[in-house]
């Protein structure tokens, strides 16, 4: 790698802002931009766009501009031969897009701080994945819509690849734009083997993928997932695409982020800090940039909490009184399935339905509407039974025996 200066325009952030800059990297120029908060960062975070895209598409943007309001620097650059960035993408590959990774993180270390978050976007996961090896000072690896090989970014040559094969190099159309893609490009995404890097890790990974996600199979993150040590996370994006081209998807993606990764990078979302003896539960903080939305922590799992839009929130996540019925929901059902299998009777499938009366007010419901449903070669007296016994679960018990919360404040810190 190049040891030439780095071009920045701030060493010190003190506003919220995007700062331009650039770095080098095998001997081409890298155009990046830094997202500061204002004061000091919460940690320093690297984010690799997606294969061919760029550090300025709209869920590179969203997704970075929204940790930066959560107080995390991030740097999202080009890599070689993209955007902004030097070099010929033709003589680029997946390895070079690992080796850029690191570049970028050497700059940060040398000019700003090391990056403890690492985030990649589809082909960008899948080497973030990978470069988290190279770069001691990550703390955990995001991923969003990432493949578990890199290889499955060839089905998009179509009847090209072999083409490519044969001649050494073709043009390839991706998104709409002219590619030349070399045989060495196709060699060296075969020879990378992720899941190898996700078993060795040894790092937290989130992974965040779309289920209807028709780019990259949601298939990829369950091989991702059953590859990955503990700790490891994954989080559905109902409802969005692969390149999460709804501003409000990226968004949510990047509360989950930060909800996450406030976790271990030794700072709490609000700035906030706890006493150091709580342990398990739940914690909600607010959200930097956000009127009302919070994140959320269960055990270590992330989430986001928000108020409806009707209500001045940013619909971000369900709302709290959502948030109880889910729970008495989900408890429901776990009961069921735990007395079925101790009693070995063949319930199959359950579910069960909650939500405030017709007529509820939505901040204060005096009656829940539950509705169960059981599958399988029940008799009468099983089905009665294990209905009987959803309405004895923990959370129903407390929600209508009633829980006395005591509550104290913390001192403010001088």
């Amino acid at each position: 790698m190049c040891n030439k200066p780095a071009t920045r325009e701030m060493k010190k952030p003190m506003a919220s802002d995007t700062q331009k800059t650039s770095f080098e990297s095998a001997g081409a120029t890298l155009a990046g931009a830094l997202e500061l908060p204002r004061g000091k960062p919460v940690a320093y975070a690297l984010f690799a766009h997606c294969f061919s895209c760029s550090k300025d598409i709209r869920a590179a943007r969203e997704i970075a501009r929204s940790l930066r309001g959560a107080g995390f620097a991030v740097l999202r650059f080009d890599f070689t031969g993209l955007g902004a960035s030097s070099g010929e993408f033709g003589d680029t590959n997946f390895s070079s897009n690992v080796d850029d990774l690191v570049s970028a993180a050497d700059y940060l270390r040398r000019e700003f701080s090391a990056p403890a978050i690492l985030i990649g976007h589809s082909l960008g996961g899948a080497a973030a994945i990978v470069a988290a090896g190279k770069i001691p000072e990550i703390k955990g690896v995001a991923v969003i819509g990432a493949p578990a090989e890199a290889a499955h970014v060839a089905h998009q040559f179509g009847e090209k690849r072999g083409d490519i094969l044969r001649d050494g190099a073709a043009s390839v159309s991706l998104a709409g734009r002219a590619f030349t893609i070399k045989k060495q490009f196709i060699d060296d995404i075969e020879s990378a083997d992720v899941l190898k890097a996700a078993a060795a890790l040894a790092r937290p990974l989130l992974i965040l993928h779309a289920p209807r996600d028709q780019t990259v199979g949601v298939e990829n993150a369950s091989r991702l997932f059953m590859a990955a040590k503990h700790p490891k996370s994954f989080v559905s994006l109902d409802g969005a695409d692969h390149l999460l081209s709804d501003p409000a998807d990226a968004r949510y993606a990047a509360a989950i982020i930060a909800a996450w990764a406030s976790r271990y990078v030794g700072a709490a979302a609000s700035g906030i800090e706890f006493p150091p003896d709580f342990f398990g539960g739940a914690r909600a903080e607010t959200m930097q940039g956000e009127r009302f939305a919070v994140a959320l922590s269960i055990d270590g799992h992330p989430f986001v909490i928000d108020a409806d839009p009707a209500d001045g929130g940013s619909g971000l996540g369900p709302n709290p009184t959502r948030t109880l019925e889910a729970a008495v929901a989900a408890c429901g059902v776990i009961t069921m399935r735990m007395y079925a299998e101790r009693k070995g009777w063949p319930l199959e499938a359950a579910s069960i339905e909650v939500k405030r009366a017709q007529g509820g007010d939505a901040h204060s419901a005096p009656v829940l509407e539950k509705t169960m449903a059981l599958l399988g070669p029940l008799d009468d007296e099983q089905r009665r039974r294990i209905s009987e016994i959803a309405d004895r679960c923990p959370v129903q018990r407390m929600v209508t025996q009633g829980v006395e919360i005591s509550s104290r404040l913390l001192p403010q810190e001088d």
